[in-house]
Parts: structure tokens; sequence; C-alpha cells
């Protein structure tokens, strides 16, 4: 391709949306240096920070989803929205002529895919979950690509446009200079204990944090080390509960892991949510992992994710609602037995991708080329 290459990228909303979105674009900058990419967001939501920290423009639409029930009369004023987003993407694409537009769910990929397709770029879109979300399900048509994670999906897509491809995850986690006993030091801890990393995302999640402030005195009495994502949004109470509890020595806690490589790196064994990319990122680091999913996702695909993994025994699961009861004692028993371990992380490698970003972006750019 001779001329300037242009790419328009939609979709956000959560961490799992972007950070597939960001390592594609990386990926095509690695093959073409000279490519434009321009982001498309929702107006309000985290990829209007996170997409401009990676490096690139991004335009804000006023786009929002539906409200529950959907006979609801605020839905008049989503639908608006939806609208005025369509008209307002139509002159950006007009504008900024890209050659292919990806889509990689969230609010924003509806109406610029749909604007993109009217006015003939030629689209790809990204999967990243094993139960499709709306927003590609309604986009499936218009696609040339559709670039998937999981097998059997074309229960929702037709089966002539998937590939798979596996998920784009965070660039440096796979950093072979790490070394175990290194990263378990910087956490004041060391390597003669099993470690087990908690995470609930960013944000946190209440169940996983519940679960270990009920179950502080097993953590004590245990022969393991915990390190402890607690989110932000929770970090204050926590802190409060700690200071009355008191936190056992063998207890890291913190509100935000910045390098979540070296957390990986120190863990025997995870305790996860179910999003799509934390699944993807557990498969290609071979990490064994109990996987809670969260039961306030769309469809429930949390859970379809985690099946995923526990139908080929690379990972363990525990319900939500059980979590606080049953979590910290499965994962103390678990960890504890080194087969077990060894067998989960063994599978979950054998699900993994290693090369996904750069496969989708390989893709973009055949599109492109047409």
């Amino acid at each position: 391709m001779d001329k300037e290459l242009r790419i328009i990228i939609s979709g956000g909303g959560t961490g799992g949306h972007i950070f597939p979105a960001v390592s594609i674009a990386n990926a095509i900058k690695a093959k073409r240096p000279d490519a434009k990419i321009l982001f498309v967001g929702a107006n309000g939501r985290m990829e209007m920070q996170r997409v401009p920290a990676a490096g690139y423009e991004i335009v804000g639409l006023p786009v929002r989803g539906l409200v529950r029930p959907l006979y609801s009369l605020k839905n008049i004023g989503v639908m608006l929205d939806f609208f005025k987003s369509k008209n307002q993407i139509k002159k950006v694409i007009k504008d900024f002529a890209p050659q292919a537009a990806v889509g990689v769910g969230g609010y924003a990929s509806a109406p610029t895919l749909n604007a993109a397709y009217a006015l003939g770029v030629p689209c790809l879109i990204q999967e990243q979950n094993s139960y499709a979300g709306v927003t590609n399900k309604s986009l499936a048509k218009k696609a040339q690509k559709i670039c998937v994670a999981y097998e059997g999906m074309e229960r929702f897509f037709p089966k002539e446009r998937i590939m798979l491809t596996g998920n784009p995850v965070r660039q440096g986690l796979l950093n072979p200079e790490l070394k175990k006993d290194v990263c378990a030091a910087s956490f004041g801890m060391n390597t003669d204990k099993p470690i087990i990393l908690m995470v609930g995302g960013s944000l946190g999640a209440r169940t996983l944090n519940q679960s270990v402030l009920k179950n502080l005195d097993k953590i004590a009495e245990s022969p393991i080390q915990f390190i402890w994502q607690t989110g932000g949004y929770y970090s204050k109470s926590i802190q409060e509960e700690l200071a009355k509890k008191g936190k056992p020595a063998n207890l890291f806690v913190t509100d935000f892991i910045g390098k979540m490589d070296e957390a990986y790196a120190a863990a025997d064994l995870v305790i996860s949510r179910a999003g799509a990319s934390s699944i993807s990122e557990l498969c290609l680091l071979g990490k064994p992992s109990i996987l809670v999913p969260s039961p306030n996702v769309a469809e429930d695909h949390q859970t379809h994710n985690a099946m995923a993994l526990v139908n080929r025994n690379a990972a363990l699961l525990v319900k939500d609602v059980e979590a606080e009861e049953k979590l910290l004692p499965l994962a103390i028993e678990t960890v504890a037995d080194a087969k077990k371990l060894v067998t989960l992380g063994a599978n979950a490698l054998e699900m993994a991708f290693k090369n996904s970003a750069d496969v989708i972006a390989d893709e973009v750019l055949k599109l492109a080329e047409k």
C-alpha cells in the first residue's frame, strides 16, 4: 500500500475492551510505523483517559447503554444519543478517510461500525468473550472478518467470517527476565512459602474483598502468603476494617498493583474475576487459577468464560454467592497441592494464544489493502 494508512478503532467502557484495542493499535504501528490510528470512544468512559495515555488520539461520542427495563422512557434519550452519535461519527469518518475500521465491543462500536459500513469502509470486529456481546452480534453481518478467542462461536456469527485469534493482552507480561524470588521480594515475601495473588480489577470486586475480610483468621493461621489488590473504590473502608481487626503479617494489601507482570511472576495461584482479558493473561502465563465470575455482567458472560477453562481442567470455579464461605478454604487447599497446580497451569497454557495482536493486525492490514 503506497498511500498513507489510516485505521479507526472503536470501543471501550472497561479495561477488557481497552487493553485489546490498544494492543491491536500497537501491533499495527509496529508493522506500519506510518499508520494514522484514530480511536472512537464513549464520553465519560475510561477509554477517554486510557487511550490518550497510551499515545493515541480519541474522539468521544455521546452514546450510552440502554436502561433496564427496556420499556423505560429514559431509553428515548438513549436512542436520540445513538442517532446523534451516528451522525457525528459519519462526519469523522468522512474527514479521517480510514481504509479499515475495527470494533472491539462497547457502546461506541455500534455507531462507528454502522457508519463505517454505510460509507463502504471494510470492518473487523474482535469478540473477547465466549458468549458474544449484543453489540458485536448486531454488527456481525457488516464485518468482513470476526476475530474470536474461543471455539464454537459460529452459534453467534457467520462461520465463514470467523477467525480464531485469541485475545490480545497487555504487552510486557511475558518478561523472561523476571525472577520469581526477586518479584516475591518486591512484595515483602519469599519463595519458601506459597503465594496467592487476589485481584478483582482496578476498581476492585466487593465479593473477593469480603471473602478476605471474613477469613482473616484462616489467612493468619495458614502457611501461605497473600498479595491482595483491593481496588481503589474499596481501599479506604478496607484499611479502616483492617485497623480494627488487625492485618495478618502474611497479607500484603494494596489498592492497585502497577506491575502486574511481577505479581503474576511471584504467584503460585491466582484468584480472579473471569473477564476475557484476565483469562487470556492467565492462559498466556500458564497460571493456575480460581475464577469467581461476576454476576453483574451482560448475558452472564464471565461464567461462560470461566467454564471454557473449567471444562478443560484449566481452572477452578467458585460461584459469587458462595465465595465468602468457600473461596479462601479452597485456595489454601489448592495452593498446597503441587500436582494440582501443575495440571491447572499446563492445561491453561495449552489454551493460550501468544501472538493475538499481531495476527489481528495482519487481518486489519489485509482489509485496508482492499
